[in-house]
């Protein structure tokens, strides 16, 4: 593999790392319970377990958090889907 290539690789995952982090610290605090209300009452120790994947999976917890900026994020899940297609309540 070519060096520049390498190091070009390293520095787009160093900043792919970077944005997660800062994103990380901002959902923790505020976004987590934006997304589920349950959320937002955990304890320290909760918020430390999952800042590695709110870093890891910013671009999805991202577009999920700006959705939710008029009102609590709509459950999506398999339930939640034969539920809607049922007319059921969730």
């Amino acid at each position: 593999m070519d060096t520049q290539l390498a190091e070009a690789l390293l520095a787009l995952a160093g900043a792919y790392l970077g944005v997660g982090v800062v994103f990380a610290l901002a959902f923790v605090t505020l976004g987590v319970g934006r997304l589920d209300p349950s959320a937002a009452t955990g304890s320290p120790g909760f918020r430390a377990l999952i800042f590695p994947g709110a870093a890891a999976l910013w671009p999805l917890l991202a577009r999920r958090w700006l959705a939710a900026r008029h009102g609590i994020a709509e459950q999506r899940d398999a339930r939640a889907d034969d539920a809607r297609r049922t007319g059921a309540r969730t």
